[in-house]
């Protein structure tokens, strides 16, 4: 007898939700943000530009949720809490490789073009776009304050060196694949990357 419960079927409110979020990805991506419209989302979400709107009260916070749900996506695949039983290394590599694996999606880097480009032309509502995407290195700064407060890490400041961290591997993996539209790396580039960063990160602040 199977006694697991049966996932819980989404209700047609979600259903419409993920479809305006399906249909707006790909109209941001193809169009830009300035010449997307909620019409054109409406239609190719098939639903009228009132659910939109019910949904998602302006296309600033709809673009944000489309950039949310790229990050919770790719996050979910690695989900690290910081362990004082387990080695900093390898915890560090964890986060690291989940990271990488979303900025090698290729709708994300889009998406990301796109929401650099609205800051250059619009520094305005480009303040209200990221300001509704929230904290997206969370995780892997919830993970630094934990290991320091285990005494793991000698830190003063955990924003800033979760920002290091993430400096270190953006340079390689972000930064030329938005700026200069260099390929995603490769997996043993990937690997190289991230054995770098991690090493230099606790050297700098791991407790002998």
């Amino acid at each position: 007898m199977n006694s697991n419960p049966a996932p819980r079927r989404q209700t047609l409110s979600e259903r419409k939700q993920d479809s305006i979020l399906r249909a707006a990805a790909d109209e941001f991506r193809q169009a830009g943000f300035e010449a997307t419209s909620m019409d054109r989302i409406a239609a190719a979400a098939g639903v009228s530009k009132r659910t939109v709107y019910n949904h998602f009260p302006s296309k600033e916070a709809l673009f944000a949720a489309v950039l949310r749900q790229l990050w919770s996506r790719a996050e979910s695949a690695s989900d690290v809490q910081f362990d004082a039983s387990r080695p900093l290394d390898g915890q560090l590599a964890e986060l690291l490789a989940a990271k990488l694996a979303l900025l090698r999606e290729p709708s994300f880097i889009e998406l990301a073009r796109v929401a650099i480009a609205e800051s250059i032309h619009s520094p305005g509502r480009a303040k209200a776009i990221f300001e509704r995407l929230g904290n997206q290195e969370e995780g892997l700064l919830s993970w630094v304050r934990a290991a320091a407060a285990s005494g793991k890490l000698r830190i003063d400041d955990a924003e800033f060196a979760a920002q290091q961290l993430q400096a270190l591997i953006k340079g390689f993996a972000f930064w030329p694949q938005i700026s200069l539209g260099q390929p995603a790396l490769s997996k043993a580039k990937e690997k190289r990357l991230i054995s770098s960063a991690v090493s230099m990160f606790l050297r700098c602040y791991a407790v002998e």
